[in-house]
């Protein structure tokens, strides 16, 4: 038993260590074939690295080639920057030298170079706004080249610039009739007879014109000044050769018209006063209709008295007067007392009648300016507001808080001005109606008592 059990015991020992034998013989393998994998790889990086060293080499070797390239182009450049920068400085120098003899060579000449660029440049301005030019055209045009010229003026140019100055000069005292085209204010042309008053002012069938310097075109104002300024002008334009008629000018010619037409006429002035304004022109409007009224009704009331005190033994109830008789005839038997009573009540209830609307008219009389001194405190409280946020550089920005504030006094005093002279007429009036009525009423009770005395 012992011996088959050392037999078993070696078998397995034999069988174990044969297994070990096995497994390290496996692993053996796949070392090798790991260090033949990194070899295979080393071997790839190493062709790999060297390709990627030659491209280097050989981007280096190119990059190189274009460095020189550039430091030679540069060197180049360099050394044509001094040739050039020596040929300006010799061709200043020659041209200083040219300049010079060209002085030399001038004479007195350059002297008159001098005198015909500054009548140029002196004179382009004038002619080219003046109103000469819109019969004469291009006359600017050589006194812009003359004044911008570098070489002496030649002798058609001295003769060119010598008839526009004496054109100009001539015909500044002539009156001119010429056809011209005019541009309307909608940009449409048309041709038009054009009649020139010197340098100072160009007429046709529509009004004043003024020539336009930037476009070359003659064109209506905006506004015509006032009418008989107009009449006297088309009068002028339309008078036969030889005789004299009188006409406005422009002195200026035409920068007083063009001011003229920015003036605020008297409907614009009007709508300037604003609200207060609109009310003191209702209320002044409100007391003209009860003026009027008034001074109506009271001319039929003292043409009905009058024609009563040529009857007074027959009274009519259509006047004050004939009320008053028909009480007297109604008591005649009454005491002298009791009779003035009831002349001073019929009186009494004629009197509202005939004084009726005077007090308004004197009312609206005294709120006119009332209200016009509102408008003027409103007026200066916009003033100073648009100060406070403006500031004072341009009075334009206040120019219509100031209109309003003295536009609505204005209006103020026009209102209560023709009221105070209405309300006087129409309190005189009644008053003399009134003083009819008394004292036609005093004669009655000083009859009835003399009457009684007897």
């Amino acid at each position: 038993m012992k011996k088959v059990f050392k037999g078993l015991i070696v078998a397995a020992a034999v069988t174990l260590s044969a297994g070990v034998c096995l497994t390290a013989a496996a692993d053996t393998a796949k070392l090798d074939q790991l260090l033949e994998q990194v070899k295979k790889d080393r071997t790839a990086e190493g062709r790999m690295n060297q390709q990627r060293e030659q491209e280097f080499l050989s981007d280096r070797a190119d990059k190189q080639a274009l460095l020189n390239k550039a430091k030679a182009e540069f060197s180049a450049e360099e050394a044509r920057g001094r040739n050039l920068t020596k040929a300006f400085a010799d061709n200043e120098t020659k041209l200083a030298a040219k300049e010079q003899e060209l002085v030399n060579a001038q004479g007195t000449l350059g002297e008159m170079f001098g005198i015909v660029r500054g009548a140029a440049t002196e004179t382009i301005g004038g002619i080219a706004t003046s109103n000469i030019s819109a019969q004469y055209k291009g006359r600017e045009d050589l006194l812009k080249k003359l004044a911008d010229a570098k070489e002496l003026p030649t002798i058609s140019e001295l003769e060119e610039l010598w008839i526009a100055l004496q054109t100009e000069m001539t015909e500044s005292a002539k009156v001119a009739k010429f056809e011209g085209s005019v541009t309307a204010l909608d940009g449409n042309a048309a041709p038009a007879q054009v009649t020139r008053v010197g340098a100072f002012n160009l007429i046709s069938d529509i009004g004043y014109l003024v020539y336009n310097a930037d476009t070359k075109e003659m064109q209506p104002l905006v506004k015509q000044p006032e009418s008989y300024v107009v009449a006297d002008a088309l009068n002028f334009k339309n008078a036969a050769a030889g005789t004299v008629a009188p006409v406005y000018i422009d002195p200026t010619g035409g920068n007083l018209l063009r001011l003229k037409t920015q003036e605020a006429t008297l409907e614009e002035q009007f709508h300037q006063g604003g609200t207060p304004g609109y009310v003191i022109t209702v209320l002044l409007i409100i007391g003209l209709l009860i003026g009027a009224v008034r001074w109506a009704s009271l001319t039929a009331a003292g043409a009905k008295i009058k024609s009563q005190l040529k009857n007074v033994n027959n009274p009519t109830a259509d006047n004050a007067l004939g009320r008053i008789l028909k009480v007297y005839h109604d008591n005649k038997n009454v005491d002298v007392e009791n009779l003035e009573l009831k002349l001073d009540e019929a009186i009494m209830r004629e009197t509202p009648s005939i004084e009726k609307g005077i007090a308004i008219i004197k009312l609206i009389a005294a709120v006119g300016p009332l209200l016009g001194l509102l408008g003027t405190v409103i007026g200066m409280i916009g003033a100073f507001q648009v100060i406070t946020l403006h500031g004072t550089g341009d009075p334009k920005i206040m120019a219509g808080q100031i209109s309003m504030a003295l536009v609505t006094t204005v209006q103020g005093l026009v209102c209560a001005l023709p009221l105070l002279f209405i309300h006087s007429l129409l309190q005189s009036k009644s008053n003399s109606i009134l003083h009819i009525l008394d004292e036609q009423s005093a004669g009655i009770i000083a009859a009835h008592a003399e009457k009684e005395k007897a």
